[in-house]
């Protein structure tokens, strides 16, 4: 199993669908639920916990040495080493991605699991935990939605475009650089669509629904199984300098080949004068 995607994958997906499905259990009682600020506009709650501890137990089980790095799982594993260099099996792993939008009742939450094996990233699932979708891909082995092969959209015109984004609510220094973003992109597309779960965004992207997306800042947890679901449905994902995205801390411009190249322009343009990240 160590290094055969497919055996990783497996247990990705149990992991994430295990641990989705908890998440959902405990939606009914989202009102007594305690919330937590780690950061402005940055919760954590009880069900956080319990979802990472039901990710960490069911990759234990299967795999006693593999490492943890998620938001809640280990994050200052993304501080060290990068991943691209380490060795042996890291599971990167969100264990409810939208939280906010958990605790408000909107339904766009998910659970989302990765594997990087010796430095590549060999696996991946998000698992949306209100509409039981699962979202998988494997190194060379396609994309899939519950089984199901995924490509990205054919649409390459710009005005025909929905672009997905997210706002810098974290970064609030960085918002200045975003908003000439914002108005660039949005007066040249037909929509545009923050809903709040990045893994939910790129999965989006993977299916079609979206013809790109983008973000100033995210972590490795945030995007590791979109980046691989992206790319194997036949997108691409790079950063904002157009360099391929890191299963780290990083900008994230995704999409088809076509709009993504489109939407590496675009954002350059108002970033320069803009100054600075």
């Amino acid at each position: 199993m160590r290094h055969d995607p497919a055996a990783l994958l497996a247990v990705a997906v149990h992991a994430a669908t295990t641990a989705g499905q908890r998440v959902q259990a405990l939606a009914s009682s989202r009102s007594h639920i305690r919330w937590e600020e780690k950061g402005f506009a940055d919760f954590v709650t009880d069900v956080d916990r319990e979802s990472e501890r039901i990710i960490r137990r069911t990759v234990a089980d299967a795999l006693p040495d593999a490492e943890m790095l998620g938001e809640e799982l280990s994050p200052q594993l993304a501080g060290t080493t990068p991943l691209a260099a380490r060795r042996g099996i890291v599971f990167v792993a969100d264990p409810l991605d939208g939280t906010t939008n958990f605790l408000h009742g909107y339904p766009q939450y998910a659970v989302s699991v990765a594997v990087v094996a010796d430095g590549t990233l060999a696996a991946g699932v998000v698992y949306h935990a209100v509409t039981n979708d699962v979202y998988t891909a494997t190194v060379g082995g396609g994309a899939f939605r519950n089984g199901q092969p995924i490509a990205v959209s054919p649409i390459t015109t710009p005005s025909r475009a929905l672009i997905g984004t997210g706002f810098p609510f974290s970064h609030l220094e960085r918002l200045a650089e975003y908003q000439p973003q914002f108005a660039a992109v949005s007066s040249q597309v037909s929509g545009l669509r923050r809903a709040g779960s990045a893994a939910l965004d790129l999965c989006d992207v993977a299916c079609g629904r979206f013809e790109g997306f983008w973000e100033l800042t995210l972590a490795p947890w945030d995007i590791a199984a979109g980046v691989l679901i992206i790319r194997e449905a036949g997108g691409v994902v790079t950063d904002l300098s157009g360099a391929p995205a890191p299963v780290a801390h990083t900008s994230v411009v995704a999409g088809n080949p076509a709009i993504h190249q489109w939407l590496l322009e675009t954002l350059s343009q108002p970033r320069a004068s803009a100054g600075p990240p």
